[in-house]
């Protein structure tokens, strides 16, 4: 298969397959890089699409940009990416896991998308950072004071971050759109899927047994076989 490493203005991107007059954008999220793009790539691009994968601020080429990590500074770069796009090829989808499926929704709600692929989704940013705040005791008033708060499992609690969040909640997304969900995912709850799906007319596949973070040889051949079925 075709690979070529290109660069859209400053960001490192990897384009897959022979030249097709369709293409995936692929979003990876947070810890992941363009490179994971490749797996989808032995899927789609057999069946005449393209595939084009960018790597985020912090993540791949780009890991002294850790700080700019952030919604504000990430959503331009994929609108620019994204028209990059539409100039080259007649039609544009995209797979995106994790956080890189709620960057999509707040880039590309006004594009024209063939289909749509999440996985592991993250889909309420304000749901979650306020869970996360339960998890470790953390008030509203407290992040506000102190702006920025270590949690034990990693994560930084940001009042900057919460705000945008509450100012920019997910209120459109009128594409095609398939989710593959792990029953046992601690970053978007149960209800929360099910409602999205049914308010934007979702196509929901469930693992039981999945995680957030599809790893395992078993987990893999789950979202190996419902990318195959929803491409």
């Amino acid at each position: 298969m075709e690979e070529k490493r290109i660069k859209i203005g400053i960001i490192p991107a990897v384009l897959y397959g022979e030249k097709a007059d369709k293409v995936y954008l692929y979003i990876h999220g947070k810890l992941g890089q363009k490179e994971e793009a490749a797996d989808l790539a032995e899927i789609v691009c057999p069946n005449g699409f393209q595939v084009l994968a960018v790597d985020m601020p912090g993540h791949g080429e780009r890991k002294e940009e850790i700080e700019r990590f952030l919604p504000w500074e990430i959503v331009p770069e994929l609108q620019m990416v994204m028209e990059w796009a539409k100039e080259r090829w007649q039609s544009v989808s995209i797979r995106a896991n994790s956080i890189g499926a709620y960057f999509s929704m707040l880039s590309f709600a006004e594009d024209t998308l063939e289909n749509v692929l999440f996985v592991s989704p993250i889909l309420n940013m304000v749901q979650l950072i306020e869970n996360m705040m339960l998890w470790t005791g953390v008030s509203v008033s407290d992040l506000e004071k102190q702006k920025r708060i270590e949690t034990p499992f990693g994560e930084t609690l940001d009042w900057t971050y919460y705000q945008y969040a509450k100012s920019h909640v997910i209120r459109k997304w009128d594409h095609p759109t398939k989710i593959l969900y792990a029953g046992k995912d601690n970053m978007t709850s149960r209800d929360t899927v099910e409602s999205f799906a049914r308010e934007y007319h979702a196509k929901l596949e469930v693992m039981e047994e999945g995680e957030h973070f599809f790893h395992t040889p078993e987990q893999l051949k789950v979202l190996r076989r419902w990318t195959e079925k929803n491409f």
